[in-house]
């Protein structure tokens, strides 16, 4: 029997993420397009205001490329926030703007120390893919067959959850206590339990990334992303008509 895929909202053609975030754009009105002064960084918000996108057009590969937020209302501190560099695969990010589209919750108990319920319910799909497990010290990780993928959970920092420090980390290529890996997403306390699964039944099942050369049928590969120029955003955003 097949496993059952979570539905996307566009096809994934490339690495192009600024065609995937029109995509999302254009085939949900509820979210507002907002650009900054120099064109360099999209916003999308949501019409209730507490869900926000930020979209650096050409972050380099290893510098922060989407910054997702959500706050319990237009004017408070953020409930939670999730940031993806600018090589992580078009995969995994179509099913972050999906999870969003799908308008489940967005607040997960602000002020809830994460507890080991909601650590199971975000990386059961890791599990069930036999991915390798190990605790070594406030560190839990887990790591694919092959050891080029993994996530890492920071035990002492989820004790946390007042605090929008990175609790977990999407990676692939090298662990990010080893140096720099090729791509990685990572996510403060509070962040939901079903987006992070989401991400981390992708990043166990899908491909990871997909690589169209002419004249071959697409390549697939976890670890590696497309090289992009480093710009600097601009600090100010106004409505994109």
């Amino acid at each position: 029997m097949s496993r059952a895929r979570p539905r996307r909202c566009v096809p994934i053609r490339s690495f192009d993420h600024d065609a995937l975030l029109a995509a999302f754009l254009g085939a949900h009105g509820e979210f507002e397009k907002w650009r900054t002064w120099s064109d360099d960084t999209t916003h999308a918000i949501h019409e209730s205001q507490t869900l926000r996108i930020e979209r650096v057009h050409e972050a380099p590969a290893h510098e922060t490329a989407w910054t997702v937020a959500a706050y319990e209302t237009p004017v408070s501190e953020r409930m939670w926030v999730l940031t993806a560099t600018g090589a992580t695969p078009a995969p995994l990010l179509q099913d972050l703007l999906t999870h969003l589209a799908d308008g489940e919750r967005w607040d997960t108990g602000l002020g809830t120390p994460v507890n080991e319920k909601m650590v199971t319910a975000a990386t059961q799909p890791l599990s069930s893919a036999g991915w390798k497990h190990t605790v070594d010290g406030r560190w839990i990780r887990w790591t694919s067959s092959d050891g080029n993928a993994g996530i890492q959970f920071g035990a002492f920092a989820a004790q946390h959850p007042s605090q929008n420090q990175a609790t977990r980390t999407l990676w692939a290529g090298t662990q990010p206590d080893q140096g720099r890996p090729t791509w990685s997403i990572t996510a403060s306390p509070q962040t939901p339990s079903s987006l992070l699964a989401s991400l981390a039944e992708s990043l166990a099942h899908e491909t990871g990334t997909r690589q169209v050369q002419q004249g071959r049928a697409p390549t697939t590969s976890l670890a590696s992303g497309p090289p992009a120029p480093a710009v600097t955003a601009g600090p100010s955003a106004s409505r994109s008509r």
